[in-house]
C-alpha cells in the first residue's frame, strides 16, 4: 500500500479546498480522485452503492489500486466511494470524511463536522471553523512576498470576499444597493481587494468589477491563480458576505477584524455559527463602524489534522 493520500470529491471547489487543507496539514503527498457517478446512481447517495462504471478494475476508475494509506472525502456523492475504498483495502486505508455525511458515521474511520451542524459520535470531531488551505505559514509567506499590485496599494487595505445566491440566501436589489453603497464609502478610506464567486449575481459582479478596477483598488477577474490568500494576508480588515461560513472561517485565520454583510435569508446552522463568531469579537456588522480590534487567529485545520494523526496511531496500536 502506497504511503500517500487520496482526496475523493465530485470536484466542488469548497469540498476540494477543505480536503487539501487537511492533507497539507498532515504533510502527506496527495492525489485528487474525482468521482462522477451517473445521475441514476446519485439519487441513492449517500446511502447507495458506487456507480458500476467506477468499479476498481474499470479503466480510469477513481478507485483503481494501489490503495492509499489515507483517504479524505467530502460531499454526498463521495460517501459510497469512501465506503467502498475501506472495503476494497480490507480496512488498511484510513478513511476520513469531512462535513456531516448524513448517514451513520461508522462508515468511515474518522469524521469531522463543524460545531454548528450539531452532530456527535465516537469517531466524530467538531470545531468552530472549517478546515482550509490558508495555514499560518502560507499567510506569512504571502505577507513577506506580496504580489506587486498588492504591495503598490496604499494602506489600510480591505479584502472583500463576495459570495452570492444560494439555497438559503438571496441578494435582492436592495441588498445589492446597500452593499455597493457601503463598499464605495469604504473605498474612500481603504484600498479594496475584491473577489467574487460563481454565485455572485451578474449585476453585482459588474459593479464590483468597475469599483475594483478604479484607481487604488483591485478586482480579481477569475483568470490565473486565485489571489485570495494574498488578499487575506495583506489586508487590515476583511469584508465578507455571510452566505458562506467557509469564507468567514478562512478570514478568521488572519486574526484581523471581519465585517459581515448579511444578504436576505437565513439558515439556523449558519446563524448559530455567525452568532458564535460575533460573541468572540471576530465578526462585526457591515455596514458598520470600522473600529474593531485584532484577535488571536482562529484556524482549526492543524487541530483536525492532529486529531486524525492520533486516530491513525490509535488504530495502528490496537491492530
Amino acid at each position: 500500500m502506497s504511503q500517500n493520500l487520496w482526496v475523493l470529491t465530485d470536484g466542488k471547489i469548497g469540498d476540494v479546498a477543505q480536503c487539501i487543507g487537511v492533507a497539507d496539514a498532515l504533510g502527506l503527498p496527495y492525489e485528487i480522485r474525482l468521482v462522477a457517478p451517473r445521475k441514476l446512481f446519485t439519487y441513492a447517495m449517500p446511502w447507495g452503492p458506487i456507480d458500476p462504471k467506477d468499479a476498481p478494475h474499470k479503466l480510469e476508475s477513481p478507485l483503481a489500486p494501489p490503495y492509499p494509506a489515507v483517504a479524505i472525502a467530502s460531499g454526498r456523492r463521495a460517501v459510497p466511494y469512501l465506503r467502498a475504498l475501506k472495503r476494497l483495502s480490507k480496512g488498511q486505508t484510513f478513511t476520513v470524511f469531512l462535513k456531516n455525511p448524513k448517514i451513520n458515521s461508522k462508515f468511515a474511520d474518522f469524521v469531522w463536522a463543524p460545531e454548528h451542524d450539531g452532530i456527535s459520535g465516537k469517531n466524530i470531531v467538531t470545531t468552530l471553523t472549517s478546515p482550509h488551505r490558508f495555514s499560518a505559514q502560507k499567510l506569512q509567506d504571502a505577507r513577506d512576498n506580496p504580489l506587486e499590485a498588492i504591495a503598490a496599494l496604499p494602506k489600510p487595505k480591505a479584502a472583500v470576499l463576495i459570495g452570492g445566491n444560494s439555497q438559503h440566501h438571496t441578494f435582492t436589489p436592495d441588498n445589492i444597493n446597500t452593499l455597493l453603497a457601503a463598499l464605495k464609502n469604504l473605498s474612500h478610506t481603504h484600498s479594496l481587494m475584491i473577489t467574487c464567486s460563481r454565485r455572485t449575481p451578474r449585476e453585482l459582479a459588474m459593479q464590483l468589477h468597475d469599483l475594483g478596477r478604479s484607481e487604488g483598488h483591485l478586482f480579481w477577474n477569475g483568470e490565473g491563480e486565485n489571489p485570495i490568500a494574498q488578499y487575506l494576508a495583506n489586508a487590515e480588515i476583511t469584508v465578507v458576505t455571510t452566505d458562506s461560513t467557509n469564507m468567514v472561517g478562512e478570514a478568521a485565520a488572519t486574526g484581523k477584524p471581519i465585517y459581515g454583510f448579511r444578504p436576505t435569508g437565513s439558515h439556523r446552522k449558519f446563524d448559530r455559527f455567525l452568532s458564535r463568531m460575533e460573541d468572540l469579537g471576530v465578526l462585526h456588522p457591515f455596514p458598520g463602524d470600522i473600529l474593531a480590534p485584532t484577535y488571536e487567529p482562529i484556524d482549526a485545520t492543524p487541530d483536525i489534522a492532529d486529531a486524525i494523526s492520533k486516530a491513525i496511531e490509535q488504530k495502528q496500536t490496537s491492530g
